[in-house]
Parts: C-alpha cells; sequence; structure tokens
C-alpha cells in the first residue's frame, strides 16, 4: 500500500483515495498550527469582494473536498470558508474532461455561460470552455501556454460579467 501511494505521489496522481489521505494528514498540520493555507492577497481581497457583491463563489481542485474546507478555513487570510457555496473535487471527475465541468454545472443548477472558470493549466481552462463556461487563465509568472483564453496577472485583473 505504501508503495503504491509513494508512485502516485511522485506521479502527481490526482487520485480520490491519495488526496483524500493527503487532507487527513494536513487536517492534522493545520489544527496544530504546523502551517496555514497560503492565499494571495490580492486573491483573498477579490473573493471577499465577490461574495459581498452576491457572486456565488465554488472550489473545484484536485485535492478532497476536504483539504479544500481546512486550506480555505486555516488560510493566511483568515477563514474563508464562508465565501463560498460549495466545493467539488475529483469525485466529479478528472479536471481535463469537460464532462466533469458539465456534472458541476448539473449540482449548482446555473447556466454553464454565466459560470467563469479561474485556472493556471489551459488544459482544464479548455475544457471549461467545452462545457460552455467562461475561462480566464491566471498567469502569475508570465509563463502563458497558448490557448483561446482571457489572461489575467493576478486577481484584480479578472473581468466578472
Amino acid at each position: 500500500m505504501i508503495d503504491i501511494l509513494l508512485g502516485w505521489i511522485a506521479d502527481d496522481r490526482k487520485a480520490t483515495p491519495l488526496k483524500t489521505l493527503q487532507g487527513m494528514v494536513w487536517r492534522h498540520g493545520y489544527e496544530q498550527g504546523d502551517f496555514t493555507g497560503h492565499i494571495y492577497d490580492d486573491a483573498a481581497e477579490k473573493l471577499r469582494e465577490w461574495a459581498e457583491a452576491g457572486i456565488d463563489l465554488y472550489v473545484y481542485s484536485s485535492g478532497s473536498v476536504g483539504a479544500q474546507k481546512l486550506l480555505f478555513h486555516y488560510s493566511d487570510a483568515g477563514d474563508l470558508r464562508p465565501l463560498f457555496r460549495g466545493y467539488f473535487d475529483t469525485e466529479v471527475g478528472p479536471k481535463r474532461l469537460g464532462e466533469s465541468y458539465r456534472n458541476i454545472i448539473s449540482r449548482i443548477g446555473i447556466d454553464p455561460a454565466e459560470v467563469l472558470f479561474l485556472s493556471d493549466v489551459a488544459d482544464e481552462l479548455d475544457a471549461a470552455k467545452e462545457a460552455g463556461m467562461q475561462t480566464t487563465q491566471l498567469v502569475r509568472d508570465d509563463e502563458v501556454v497558448p490557448g483561446d483564453h482571457r489572461i489575467a496577472r493576478d486577481f484584480t485583473e479578472v473581468v466578472v460579467n
């Protein structure tokens, strides 16, 4: 079992059982104050602004829902969990498949054209766009992977329609 898990970690596999186990380890670290969840200042500020404006915010990550909630609970910017309406992980499918985004749309009941998906990964953005979502690629390090997506260097440049 350990060899399998170590192999998944080495391969950066987004396997749900691995992410669940990581979430358990992280819970201990967060609760003991060993570390906090890193959130860029501009991201925390914009997330608060959007939530206050009544924009529904969701998280879709390859990390488990439990790990996501821990990161936002114990973030550098304080407890951000109240800002989010919901969380999604690999249970809805892989982040590089359009079907995964259609699954999310089905669960939240919003017209996909009204959803803006943010990511730094072009393949994820392509999949979200295939599902009918608006997309913006977050690029903080000037390395833009060519694609058909708006670009934002930080959250202050994200355009929400």
